[in-house]
C-alpha cells in the first residue's frame, strides 16, 4: 500500500530522453528511478555505500545500473542529471568527513563537465544545511547561511555550498544548465531504517513501533520541517523539466514547523506505542530552527500536498512491512 500511494502522489511532468540519476539507490534517487523508468532512458550510478540494491528491486530490469563511484566511473551523456549522491545522514560527517566532501566536489565535476561537453540539464540535490543555523526562519533563498566552516558538520555543509558554487561557475564560464534544490529535511519509505545513522523520522518510528525509549537529542525545541518523499519527488522532477528556471535556485520542502518533541509525540500517536520519550545530550552545531520560504517555487506551481501525519502514516506502514 504505502509503495503504490507514493507512487499514484507523484504526479508531475517528466523528463525524456536519457536520465542520469546519481546516488540512485538512495532514498529519493530510487523514487526518481522508479517513476522515471518507464518515461525515460534511465542510468543509474551508486557505489551502494549507503544506498541498497533492493531500493531499485522493481526498475532493475528497466534502467541501466552502473555500480561504482560518481568521481570514478565512466558517465554517459545525458538529457538531463539528477546529482543526488551524497553521505547524508549527521553521523557520517562525524565518522566518515571526507567520504562525505568527494560527491559534492569530485563527483559533482565530472558530472558538470559532462553537461558542458554534450550538453543537458543538471538538477543539483543541494540541501537546507547550506544556511546552517540561520538567523532568518523562513529561510529564503537569498539568506547566505551561517554556517561553521571547520565544525562537526562542516564536511555535508561545506561540501553542498562548494558543490552550489561549482554549478554555478559551470553555468556562467561554459553555459551549463543547472538548477539546485535546496532539499528541506525528507522522510518516508526506503529511509533506512537499519543504518546506525537512521535520520529523525525513521529513527522515531521505529523506536516506537519495537517499544523502545524514543530518543530526542537535546531538549527537543530544536524544530524542523518535513516534507514527505513524494513532495520532493514531484519537485525536482518539476525542476527538470521547468524552462525558466535554469540558472536558479530553490527551496524544496514543507513550510510547516515543528519541533523534535512534538514529532516524537506525533509519531506516538500514529504508532499507539506507548514508548517513553527520554533526552539525550544534544548535536554539536546542531540548527535550532528549520523552516523554508517557498514562495519562490510557489511561482511555478508546486506546493506540499501530504500532510506530517499522513507521512507518518505511510512510512509507519512500510516500516511494519520489514518488521
Amino acid at each position: 500500500m504505502w509503495r503504490e500511494k507514493t507512487l499514484e502522489l507523484i504526479n508531475a511532468p517528466k523528463p525524456r530522453g536519457r536520465v542520469l540519476i546519481t546516488g540512485c539507490a538512495g532514498f529519493i534517487g530510487s523514487w526518481l528511478a522508479e517513476v522515471l523508468a518507464d518515461a525515460a532512458e534511465v542510468y543509474c550510478v551508486d557505489n551502494l555505500s549507503t544506498g541498497r540494491l533492493e531500493n531499485l528491486s522493481a526498475v532493475l530490469d528497466r534502467v541501466v545500473f552502473i555500480k561504482g563511484d560518481v568521481a570514478e566511473v565512466d558517465l554517459p551523456r545525458f538529457d538531463v542529471a539528477f546529482h543526488g549522491a551524497a553521505l547524508p545522514a549527521p553521523d557520517y560527517y562525524v565518522q566518515r568527513p571526507v567520504e562525505t566532501m568527494l560527491p559534492d566536489s569530485f563527483g559533482l565535476f565530472r558530472v558538470l563537465k559532462k553537461a558542458a561537453e554534450s550538453g543537458g540539464r543538471v538538477v543539483f540535490l543541494s540541501s537546507s544545511e547550506v544556511y546552517g543555523d540561520p538567523e532568518a526562519v523562513p529561510t529564503p533563498e537569498t539568506y547566505w547561511g551561517r554556517v561553521n566552516p571547520v565544525g562537526i558538520r562542516s564536511p555535508y555543509d561545506e561540501s553542498k555550498r562548494f558543490g552550489e558554487a561549482l554549478a554555478m561557475a559551470f553555468h556562467r564560464e561554459h553555459g551549463v544548465d543547472v538548477v539546485v534544490a535546496r532539499i528541506f529535511n525528507t522522510y518516508g519509505p526506503r529511509l533506512d531504517p537499519d543504518s546506525s545513522y537512521a535520520r529523525v523520522v525513521t529513527k522515531f518510528l521505529l523506536q516506537a513501533l519495537r517499544g523502545e525509549p524514543i530518543t530526542v537529542h537535546g531538549d527537543g525545541t530544536q524544530t524542523r520541517s518535513f516534507s514527505y518523499v513524494s513532495d520532493t519527488v514531484r519537485a525536482l522532477l518539476l525542476l527538470a523539466t521547468c524552462e525558466r528556471c535554469g540558472g536558479e535556485v530553490y527551496n524544496v520542502g514543507s513550510d510547516e514547523e515543528i519541533s523534535i518533541l512534538q514529532l516524537a509525540r506525533l509519531v506516538k500517536e500514529v504508532t499507539g506505542s506507548s514508548s517513553p520519550i527520554v533526552y539525550t545530550a544534544p548535536r554539536p552545531d546542531d540548527p535550532r530552527r528549520r523552516r523554508p520560504d517557498i514562495t519562490k517555487i510557489k511561482g511555478l506551481g508546486w506546493t506540499p500536498v501530504v500532510k506530517l501525519k499522513e507521512g507518518l502514516y505511510l512510512t509507519a506502514s512500510w516500516l511494519r512491512s520489514l518488521l
